[in-house]
C-alpha cells in the first residue's frame, strides 16, 4: 500500500497508476494527513459478447415472383399520391 498526500499525488499521478496496474498496489490519498481517497484496481469484468445473428422469427419470405426493388405501377400507387 502506497500512502501519499494529494499535493504529491498530482505530481505523481502516472507514477502510481502505473504501480497500481503493474503491481497491483492500492494507493491512498490523503488531505491533512486524513485517508480521503484510494485508488485501487477495479475487478476485471468481461464485456458479454453480444450474437448478432438475426433471430430466425424475423426472416422475412416474398410472395413468388414479388421483387421488392421493382418501382409500383400506377394502380399500385394510392389515389391521394397519384
Amino acid at each position: 500500500m502506497i500512502t501519499v498526500n494529494m499535493h504529491e499525488a498530482k505530481t505523481r499521478l502516472s507514477e502510481l497508476v502505473r504501480a497500481v496496474e503493474e503491481r497491483n498496489e492500492t494507493v491512498v490519498l490523503c488531505r491533512d494527513g486524513r485517508e480521503v481517497a484510494e485508488i485501487r484496481r477495479s475487478a476485471k469484468r468481461r464485456r458479454r459478447v453480444r450474437d448478432l445473428a438475426p433471430a430466425p422469427r424475423f426472416r422475412v419470405e416474398f410472395a413468388p415472383g414479388y421483387r421488392p426493388t421493382e418501382p409500383l405501377s400506377e394502380t399500385e400507387w394510392p389515389e391521394e399520391l397519384r
